[in-house]
Parts: structure tokens; C-alpha cells; sequence
């Protein structure tokens, strides 16, 4: 059993303007530290403060208009306005009180300070999610042509139950309880009203916490513990993912993680020590002939002397292949926790692992949509050796290459969200000596 994540919910939730003591009660649990991140993010901070005002200014659109006309009142000297926010988004360069204004002009000017500045917010979202869909939550296309806002305005009015917490988003309203309750399900909804289905559903769920605090108890119980990883069977990304889900803190017990890596294995195992705050020992094993790996041989050999060298007591290892039971049953006063992929482990591994009280789990299992940061450095650096010869490839067929050569899964979709992203804006750059280069607009 799996559950949905809550981290593309939570940042909607946040930018839309929802009351932030009501954004922490639904996902500080889960989204602590996402949320933290998002507070000290002024480009985000600033589009939840305008979109704040617009909403206010639906609300109180005539009784704004009467005070403006009637008692010259502004916004900021309004009740139902903040001033705080208003005033710190004229500090960010973003104008917002205007002299002589009324309320239909002051409802133009935040749709083109929305307009303006959600694109800003980008880099808040990973790339599998179609920026696209995101964005038309945000902008009323053509809000400038008459009678554009004022249908927006009767539809937000007459069906504000329809809308999360009550705050104006772009979107037809329609009654499927909470837009926000789970990732999952604003991708499903979101979507279809593009007419179109998002189907990648490891990008939204993550592992039981039954299974998290399997995995934490393991760690608590240890005296020493270390991860052994069978590069040749396991996927890098996989793994990044179910270090990347867990609760950081109880990660701070494991004392290394050592990979055990052939030359002809994934190029991201080269970069995973970059991504996480635990030691890692990357040991290359060499062949002896090309057709003979010697990985689990070494690894093997590195976790006997680990526990009897260096008084290591437990271990997860990290791969399907059925020949580490070997290992495992001959260190029988040592501790195993293995994690292993779906594709490439059999029932009867399963089985004795079982038979003897030795948890194990799937890195399949662990969410798949948060870890974009290994997934760009590992694609950057592959795009970046190919530079120096960009004028003589075709940039789709470049894109196919290097997915392929990473070894990262993508749909069709994603690679072209890449390609237009990332390759089509290579940029050419001459320094003070004059010399030329290509630069990835990261």
C-alpha cells in the first residue's frame, strides 16, 4: 500500500493565498521543510501576496469602489486589505498603490502583475508537471478584452464552494470535494480539465509509513549501521528516492553508504554523494575479463569486513540479486534490512528472507517525483559533453540519446518539456577574452 504525496498541493495552496496557519495545519506533517522553503522564496511570497489582493478585491469588489469614490480611501488604509503585504511587495519593486483608482482598474493591474511575475515561480515545480496547466490557475487569458473578469467574477461568486478555501484560482469550479487534498488527485483533476490524463502515478506515491518506520526501527535498533549498494542491480535514481522520502533526521544514524560500481553501469551513481548528507564510498570493482563482473564478489567481501573489522552490526543492502542470500546467511549474528526492485527479484529470495525474519522492501515504492535535482545534474552533465560538437546533432535525437545514456525513465512528454526547456535555449557566451562557449540556461 502506497500513499499520496502533498508537496505540489501544499505550494498551490500556498501561492493562492490560503491563510498560513490553515496551509501548516494540512501539510506542515508532511511538508515541513517544503513549506520553509517556500516562506523564504520572494518570487513565490510575492505571487501569494497578489494573489491575496485579487481575491480581497472579488470580495469586496463595490464596498473597495465606494470607499475609493466616496471617502478617498486606498487600499492600503482599507481593513479587509493587509498593509504588511502590500507594503512589502512595493519593497520587492512590485507597485502597487496607485492615486485616482478605482477598483476595475486596480483589478487589471494585479491580473498583469500575475501575469508578469508567475513564471518567476517555475523552478517551484518539478518538470513532469505541465507548466502549462499550472500556470492557467493563475493568469485569466485576454483579461484586458471587456467583460473577461466581470464573467470570471460572477462565476467565482456564484460558485465560491467550488474553489479551495475560497480563493479565486482560473479554472471551471466543479464539485469534487477538496482540489487540494493530495497530489494525486489535483493532478487527476487538473488535467482533465485539459482534457488530457497525467498516468505516472510513482511521481504522487510514496511508500506506507509502515514501511518508513520499518526502516527507522531497523536503523534505532542498530548499534552500527551502514548501506551496501549493488550498483550493477540497482537503480540510482530508485534509491535517491527512498533517501530522499525519508525523515532526514533518521538517516543521521547510518554511517556510510558504499557502492559498489562496475564501469559499465548508470553514470548517476557518480553523483548520488552530492545529493546526501551521509558519507559515500564509491568502490569501482575492475574486470578481470570483459564478460565477468566481479561486483558481488566485492561487495561481499567489503560487508565481512566491515562487520568484523570495523564493527559494523548491520546493514541494508540494496539489490534483487538472489546470490547475496549467500552473504546474508553467513553472518548470522549480523543485522539485514534488503531493498530491492520489483523487475528483478524473485519469489523464492523473497521467500527465505521471510522464512527468516529479515524485513525487506522495494525502492520502487518510494516517490519518484521529488528528486529532479539528482535527475538535472546527472542530464546537465551528459548534455554538457556533448556541447563542443551541438553544431553537427539534431537537439531531439540529442535528448533521446542522453535519457538513454543516464538510463532515466521519461515519457515522450517529458523529454520534449527537456528539449524545450534546456535545449532549444542553449546559449552562446563570449568571455572578456573573447572566447566562445555554449551555456545551459539551468
Amino acid at each position: 500500500m502506497r500513499t499520496d504525496t502533498k508537496d505540489l498541493v501544499a505550494t498551490i495552496a500556498y501561492m493562492i493565498g490560503i491563510k498560513k496557519h490553515i496551509v501548516e495545519q494540512c501539510f506542515d506533517d508532511e511538508c515541513h521543510e517544503l513549506l520553509e522553503k517556500l516562506y523564504a522564496d520572494k518570487n513565490i511570497t510575492s505571487l501569494r501576496y497578489l494573489c491575496k489582493l485579487r481575491t480581497t478585491l472579488m470580495f469586496k469588489f463595490k464596498k473597495t469602489d465606494d470607499e475609493m469614490r466616496f471617502n478617498l480611501k486606498n487600499l492600503h488604509k482599507l481593513d479587509w486589505y493587509d498593509a504588511d503585504n502590500i507594503k512589502q511587495l512595493e519593497k520587492w519593486d512590485i507597485p502597487i498603490i496607485k492615486t485616482n483608482y478605482r477598483s476595475e482598474l486596480y483589478m487589471e493591474d494585479f491580473n498583469r502583475l500575475i501575469t508578469e511575475n508567475i513564471d518567476k515561480c517555475k523552478e517551484a515545480f518539478p518538470d513532469w508537471v505541465n507548466w502549462g496547466y499550472i500556470r492557467d490557475l493563475f493568469v485569466i487569458p485576454s483579461y484586458k478584452k471587456p467583460g473577461v473578469i466581470k464573467k470570471e467574477f460572477d462565476k467565482f461568486m456564484s460558485k465560491n464552494d467550488y474553489y479551495p478555501f475560497q480563493m479565486y484560482i482560473h479554472w471551471q469550479p466543479e464539485d469534487c470535494g477538496s482540489l487540494l487534498y493530495t497530489d494525486g488527485k489535483f493532478l487527476s483533476i487538473i488535467y482533465k480539465q485539459h482534457n488530457d490524463v497525467f498516468t505516472d502515478f510513482t511521481k504522487y506515491k510514496d511508500a506506507h509509513d509502515d514501511t518508513k518506520n520499518n526502516i527507522y526501527g531497523f536503523i534505532e535498533n542498530s548499534y552500527r549501521v551502514a548501506i551496501a549498494v549493488d550498483c550493477e542491480n540497482s537503480d540510482v535514481y530508485k534509491l535517491y528516492s527512498v533517501l530522499k522520502n525519508l525523515d532526514q533526521h533518521e538517516l543521521t544514524k547510518i554511517e556510510k553508504i558504499v557502492l559498489y560500481d562496475d564501469y559499465h553501469t548508470n553514470c548517476g551513481w557518480d553523483w548520488l554523494g552530492k545529493f546526501t548528507h551521509i558519507p559515500v564510498e564509491h568502490v569501482m570493482v575492475e574486470r578481470v575479463t570483459d564478460q565477468k563482473s566481479l561486483v558481488d564478489i566485492k561487495m561481499t567481501a567489503g560487508v565481512c569486513r566491515d562487520y568484523y573489522e570495523n564493527n559494523i552490526t548491520s546493514f541494508i543492502i540494496v539489490s534483487s540479486d538472489s546470490d547475496f542470500w549467500g552473504l546474508i546467511s553467513s553472518l548470522p549474528n549480523a543485522d539485514f534490512l534488503v531493498m530491492y526492485e520489483y523487475s528483478k527479484c524473485g519469489h523464492a529470495i523473497k521467500k527465505a528472507l521471510s522464512d527468516h525474519d529479515i524485513y525487506y522492501c522495494s525502492i520502487d515504492d518510494f516517490c519518484s517525483g521529488n528528486i529532479e535535482d539528482l535527475k538535472k545534474a546527472v542530464l546537465f552533465d551528459t548534455l554538457e559533453k556533448y556541447l563542443p560538437d551541438i553544431l553537427y546533432l539534431n537537439g531531439k535525437e540529442l535528448v533521446k540519446q542522453i535519457y538513454t545514456e543516464t538510463r532515466i525513465s521519461a515519457t515522450e512528454k517529458e523529454m520534449q518539456n527537456f528539449y524545450n526547456r534546456y535545449v532549444k535555449t542553449l546559449r552562446l557566451k563570449v568571455d572578456q577574452e573573447g572566447n566562445f562557449s555554449i551555456e545551459i540556461n539551468k
